[in-house]
């Protein structure tokens, strides 16, 4: 199995990839600057760009999932996870395992309502689309990983991957490590056990 890493070079796509490569994996990591990621055993870098589809298409080629820690930054285009998104569909690459935010689109009534008041504040430009690139990957029969606010640290114990209906309600925001998020995307490109869902994480 090789897995493909859009957004390699992000803090999260960081961990993503070595959480791929810790578990025997080849992967392709995928960015606009591929240099900017370490060569190590195992990896491979590819040049390609969420706006330009035929350039993601031929990054995807031979992969068999493709993890995406694609984020939005500050002064890039507006719509870039919209746009990954849709790249990554139509790229053919046959599953997709994409990073959301938990409080946005199916996940609001998991979230609460202050998590839903901070995500309006801090996000307001963005939700809209989140919520579009979560569609267009379920859609596809991708599974869609809605964390809370995440942090640095290692991965924490306990680590589950629960659907929407058995998810805890919450009243004050969660936390979950950059880490914890990666081993769980990771087990679930290897696993596929959500296919066509949306999910979240949950820790002891």
């Amino acid at each position: 199995m090789r897995i493909a890493v859009l957004g390699a070079t992000g803090a999260t796509g960081t961990l993503l990839v070595t959480a791929a490569l810790e578990q025997g994996l080849p992967v392709t990591a995928i960015a606009r600057q591929p240099g900017r990621v370490p060569a190590r055993p195992g990896l491979t870098t590819v040049a390609a760009d969420v706006h330009d589809p035929e350039s993601i298409a031929r990054a995807v080629a031979g992969s068999d999932v493709l993890l995406s820690g694609l984020g939005v930054v500050k002064g890039n285009p507006p719509g870039v996870l919209t746009a990954g998104a849709k790249a990554v569909v139509a790229s053919g690459v046959p599953r997709v395992v994409w990073l959301g935010a938990v409080g946005t689109g199916p996940s609001v009534d998991v979230a609460g309502p202050l998590t839903r008041a901070l995500l309006s504040v801090f996000l307001r430009d963005e939700v809209a689309d989140k919520v579009a690139a979560d569609a267009t990957i379920i859609a596809a029969g991708g599974t869609v990983f809605h964390a809370g606010m995440l942090t640095d640290g290692p991965v924490a114990p306990g680590r589950r991957t629960l659907s929407l209906d058995r998810t805890p309600r919450r009243f004050f925001p969660g936390r979950v490590s950059r880490a914890t998020v990666a081993a769980a995307m990771v087990e679930e490109a290897v696993q596929g056990q959500f296919p066509g869902q949306t999910v979240t994480i949950s820790s002891t």
